[in-house]
Parts: C-alpha cells; structure tokens; sequence
C-alpha cells in the first residue's frame, strides 16, 4: 500500500482513513489540530504545517490527505508549501467513483461530478499561471483561458445531455414495470452498510459484496417473488450516501437516485454494530439525503449486522437511536447469516400497497393457458385448480386489476374478487 499522512481539525478520522483505505493508501501518521475553522490560507496553521514539513522531510509518505473540504487557494499552498499532492475528502471520494464506475451511464455521471469538481481548481491555476506562481501549467500557450473553459462548459453540456438520454431510457423500463404490475423496492442506505448483501438474500443470487466503500454505483435490480400475498416485486440496489455531500454530486447521480424516488417502497440499511453516536450520525445523513432526493414513499429501516453484537447491546442501542428514525417501521436483521429476513418480509408485505385477491374462472382452452403463463410473470398465483374449468387464486398489484380482469373476461373468464 502506498502511504499517506492525514491532516484533520477533529479526531473523527474513521471514515476518511476508510476512504484512503479504499483506495490503497495507508495512513501512517495523523495531524490533528483543533480549531473551529480551518485557515483561511493553508487550512492549519502555521505551526502545524511547519511540523507535518519537518516529518514529511524525515519519512517516506506519498500523499497527504486532508479531513475535509479544501477551497482551491488552501490546496494550491499546501501543495506549493509541503512539496507533495494533496487530497481532499472529496478528491477522494471522486477517485473512488471513478475506480467503481462499471457501466457507461456510472463513468457519465462521475466524468460530470469531476468537471463540476476540478473547475475552480483550474480556475486557480489559471489565476497563479497568469500572476507567474505556476508557470508549467498551460505551457506552451495550447489553451487559451476562454478555451479552455469553453471545452470544460461543452463537455459537461455533452455528458449531461448523455445522461437525460438514458434516465429517460430508465424511466421507459421503469413505467413498463410500474404497468405491468411489479412492486418497485429500493435499497437505500450509508456506503456499506450491507445493501448489496441484503439484496443477495433477498432474490438468491449473488451480487458482488464486499467491505470496501461504494461497491455499487450503478442501480442492480433483481425480482423477488417470496413476500407474503404480494404480486412479485423489482428490488433495486443503489449507490450509497456518505456525510455532507455536495448538491451538484448528487446532481451528478440523478438519474440513478430516481430509482430511490420512483419506488413505492425505500428500504433503509443501517450497520447498528457500529458506535451508536456514528449510527445516530449516519441516520441523520440518509433522511437529510433522501429528503434531498424528494422521497415521498414509506420507509423501513432495516438495522443489519446485529450478528457482530450481542442481544443486550442492539436492545441499548435501539433505545438510543430510535429517536432518529421518527416513528417508521423498523427489523433488525443479519443479511450475512439471514436472521429475521422472514420478519423483512412481512414488513414489506404490510408496508407495500393492496393487493388484490381474486378468483379467476377460466374456461379450457390455448388462451387460457396463455394467459395463465402471462399471469405468472406479474402476479403471485397461490393455487391453480383443473375441473370443467380452470380455476385460479391469485394476488394482483391494484394498478393492473382491472386490465386482468378484462383480460380475463374477454375469452369468456370470469373474476370473483375475494
């Protein structure tokens, strides 16, 4: 692993070690100096820096990363004063969507977030190229400053137009879905925080899962057929939140996010084995993002991971962040080893809209028989019985009961709601 040296004005430096972590670098020394604001000019002052110089003379460290957010100015010092690149929170993050990104639409929406990143970055080394601080950059006079921002400004036009081409492509499926009958689900929740192995137990199959940040950025969709007296439903997995990102990165990632917001139901993962002011922390984040996002459907907050905790502490901590979950269903369960997934179930099946159940009387014949194969795909068929007739007890989703039963009647079936 390459190594790095941290600087932070808190002690809470978990998170951004994990994103390092994540992206290979191990932190091998930590500078924390507490103060309410960062310097206006190098983020820490001046007696700080002058440490991290005096260890960075001494010791092998590749990167320097920094805790927080840096303005352009803060990171052209630091950069210039300790003779290394530097990284902040979000440099990182980015870089770790970029590594993730695996589809076309993902590498868009990250390409956008890095140009909507980068830009006043450039701007400033404009700004030093132009008072001769920087005189490598833009060497040679290949752009001029009007350029160079105009090809900026056409290729976030280029991507963003890539983009609505696509959500309006998803948004195509997801309608056709919404017809024909399926439940729409998301899984929602803090990055890794378990979803993609929750979404593995959920329809058996398996989903790439592992213990690294942002493991999914482009939405996986899966259907589920073992919730109680529902029709089945479309389970999707989406990119995970992380603490005090930017409106123009989630922006970024609209028309991904619009799974969240089309879904009849929001399932909320939470790690509840972690400390309980960073669950509480955690919490606080996904309902602030997803009131960003416009979620207006029910929400089940599904605490995961109780296999790492014993009973007496996940009843501890229920009591100490229950608080923060204002009132909405909630199972605690283990996606790992399957615990209480029969109670996610129910809890889906209770938290999801009517279904209707009905009785079907179909006569003999090839479009019955066609009709009965369809019905399989987008209703859940309980019981199908062969006499004079067909007869068949099923649940369907409200939104497509009245066109199976006019489906159903126009070969001279019969429907009897139950």
């Amino acid at each position: 692993m390459k190594k790095a040296l941290l600087v932070s004005l808190n002690n809470n430096c978990e998170e951004i070690k994990a994103l390092a972590k994540t992206l290979g670098y191990e932190v091998i020394r930590e500078f924390v100096q507490h103060r309410k604001e960062p310097d206006v000019r190098t983020y820490i002052g001046k007696g700080k820096l002058e440490e991290i110089k005096s260890y960075l003379e001494n010791n092998n460290v590749d990167i320097v990363i920094v805790n927080g957010d840096l303005k352009p100015s803060q990171w052209f010092n630091l950069e210039k004063e300790l003779g290394k690149d530097v990284y902040d929170r979000m440099h990182l993050i980015l870089s770790i969507f970029a590594e993730r990104a695996d589809s076309r639409e993902a590498k868009l929406q990250v390409k956008l977030a890095q140009l909507r990143y980068e830009r006043p970055f450039v701007r400033e080394l404009i700004h030093r190229a132009k008072a001769g601080e920087h005189p490598g950059f833009m060497a040679g006079g290949e752009y001029k400053v009007d350029d160079y921002y105009e090809m900026i400004k056409r290729q976030m036009v280029k991507i963003r137009r890539e983009l609505e081409k696509i959500r309006q492509d998803r948004e195509i499926r997801r309608k056709h879905r919404y017809e024909v009958g399926f439940y729409l689900v998301a899984i929602a929740g803090y990055t890794n925080a378990g979803k993609s192995s929750l979404l593995n137990i959920l329809s058996n199959e398996n989903i790439r899962v592992d213990e690294m940040l942002f493991s999914t950025l482009s939405p996986t969709t899966r259907r589920v057929s073992k919730v109680p007296s529902k029709p089945p439903i479309l389970l999707t997995d989406t990119v995970g939140f992380i603490k005090d990102l930017p409106s123009w990165v989630i922006e970024a990632f609209r028309s991904t996010l619009e799974e969240i917001k089309e879904a009849d139901l929001v399932l909320l993962v939470v790690d509840i084995s972690e400390e309980t002011p960073v669950v509480i922390d955690k919490l606080k984040t996904c309902f602030r993002e997803l009131k960003e996002i416009g979620i207006s459907s029910p929400i089940i907050v599904v605490f995961n991971k109780i296999d790492k905790i014993s009973s007496d502490e996940l009843n501890r901590k229920l009591e100490e962040v229950k608080a923060e979950i204002h009132g909405k269903p909630f199972v605690c369960i283990s996606a790992k080893e399957g615990r209480n997934i029969d109670k996610l179930l129910h809890l889906i099946s209770e938290n999801l809209p009517s279904a209707i159940r009905a009785k079907l009387i179909l006569p003999l014949s090839k479009e019955s028989q066609q009709f009965l194969s369809d019905l399989y795909c987008y209703a859940w068929v309980r019981n199908v019985r062969y006499s004079k007739n067909i007869e068949v007890d099923v649940f369907v989703n409200h939104r497509i009961f009245d066109k199976v039963a006019n489906a159903c009647k126009k070969f001279g079936g019969n429907v009897f709601v139950t």
